[in-house]
């Protein structure tokens, strides 16, 4: 029971933290960042809400700009259920990525960063 509240006060602490020392976002031009939000229509990021990977993972989405829809593995059966059925695990934070009528389940967010970077940094 201690360990949980421990656990539920440091993720709150985690989340804090990056709401106070959230990154400026990338500024586009308005046709550049309409071509950015399309390209973002195919993701999907699975997370848990203070998992520290994930908010490391959602700050690098804020930073670059790039709207994703994200899906709470940890309060959302349907979204747990579809990253089991479909990802293979139930491991945050995932990207899914669905482009050319095909789904790609990305996991680890130092490769889910590397490949944010690559395609949508300036």
């Amino acid at each position: 029971m201690i360990v949980k509240a421990l656990r539920v006060g440091l993720g709150q602490l985690i989340v804090f933290g990056d709401w106070i020392s959230r990154p400026a976002k990338l500024k586009r031009d308005p046709a550049a960042q309409a071509r950015v939000e399309q390209q973002a229509e195919g993701l999907s990021l699975y997370q848990f809400h203070a998992c520290p990977f994930c908010v490391k993972t959602r700050r690098t989405l804020h930073r670059l700009n790039v709207p994703v829809a994200l899906r709470d593995a940890k309060n959302n059966e349907q979204d747990r259920q579809t990253l089991l059925a479909e990802g293979g695990k139930i491991k945050v934070p995932c990207l899914r990525i669905e482009e050319d009528g095909k789904t790609t389940w990305m996991y680890e967010s130092k490769v889910i960063i590397d490949y944010l970077n690559k395609r949508f940094a300036a």
